[in-house]
């Protein structure tokens, strides 16, 4: 008797901002990806660059949809854990759309670029101009794509913009190495003037020193 087998799943689409952070990953790089949620990037990273890829992921479902894909992933805190990692033993640290919901970001941006050789790392942009009009003409705290929880649900508590992040970074002495805004529709902006004010995300590839 023939046994009918469900047809696999489509594989759902690599969110904007994760497609230009492995862009940035070399081949082969041994990676930690921090808050990696369902493993779309390690996944991605191994598939397409066959790196060598670990994960942290606080929630325990996300923890179980990466070892069900295979890959390997621990539960843990980026703000608890990060600390018990050596200097440089990765190539790459990867944090992306995590950092607001840290609670001490300044220490984690210092570790992701004490464990990685290279720092990435994601955040959506609040000074969007879509969230400057918000604010402007409504008087209360958005709701946009990259910030879709309401102020009293939302696991964001450290929000900033673009310019923000890249003086934060200017005074923990980090080197920007490279910076991307994208658009709404995951496309770099062009013109780096308006990063600020037209990226609805910021994507930055850092270095110590």
């Amino acid at each position: 008797m023939n046994v009918q087998r469900p047809a696999p799943t489509a594989t759902p689409p690599i969110r904007p901002d994760l497609r230009h952070v492995a862009e940035m990953v070399t081949p082969g790089a041994r990676v930690l990806d921090i808050g990696c949620g369902d493993g779309a990037l390690l996944k991605l990273l191994a598939d397409e660059k066959g790196v060598d890829g670990r994960g942290i992921e606080i929630k325990q479902e996300g923890v179980n949809a990466c070892v069900a894909n295979g890959l390997s992933v621990i539960q843990g805190d980026a703000d608890l854990d990060l600390a018990y990692y050596p200097d440089r033993s990765f190539d790459f640290a990867v944090l992306s759309l995590t950092l607001q919901a840290t609670r001490d970001p300044r220490q984690v941006l210092l570790d992701l670029v004490r464990i990685g050789r290279r720092a990435i790392v994601s955040f959506p942009n609040f000074g969007h101009w879509r969230v400057r009009w918000s604010l402007l003409v409504g008087g209360r705290m958005p709701t946009t794509a990259t910030l879709p929880d309401a102020w009293w649900s939302t696991q964001n508590i450290h929000l900033c913009t673009i310019d923000d992040f890249v003086d934060l970074a200017d005074r923990l002495g980090i080197t920007v190495e490279r910076k991307l805004a994208l658009d709404s529709h995951g496309q770099p902006i062009k013109l780096s003037a308006f990063a600020n004010c037209m990226g609805e995300t910021g994507v930055f590839l850092l270095r110590k020193g």
